[in-house]
């Protein structure tokens, strides 16, 4: 039995998940991840437009990227498919 869900289920509401998404190089990942509305970018400041909503993880310690998850899992929560 599997904890992972299907990304369309996941909180858009900022809340931090751990998601599973595959990189450029067909790579899959897990990463911790939030759901960041154009809104709440807008309030961070910055020039930001739709095409930046989305889920977003940090790559490194500086660099963050906009990602498409495949699926997700409650943060804390154990994936048994691991």
């Amino acid at each position: 039995m599997t904890s992972r869900k299907p990304i369309s289920t996941a909180p858009t509401d900022g809340t931090r998940v751990t998601v599973y998404w595959t990189d450029h190089n067909g790579t899959l990942n897990e990463s911790l991840a939030h759901y960041r509305s154009l809104n709440r970018l807008e309030k961070a400041g910055g020039d930001w437009s739709a095409a930046d909503e989305g889920w977003w993880t940090f790559v490194d310690n500086d660099t963050q990227k906009r990602i498409h998850p495949e699926e997700w899992r409650p943060d804390g929560t154990v994936d048994d498919d691991a």
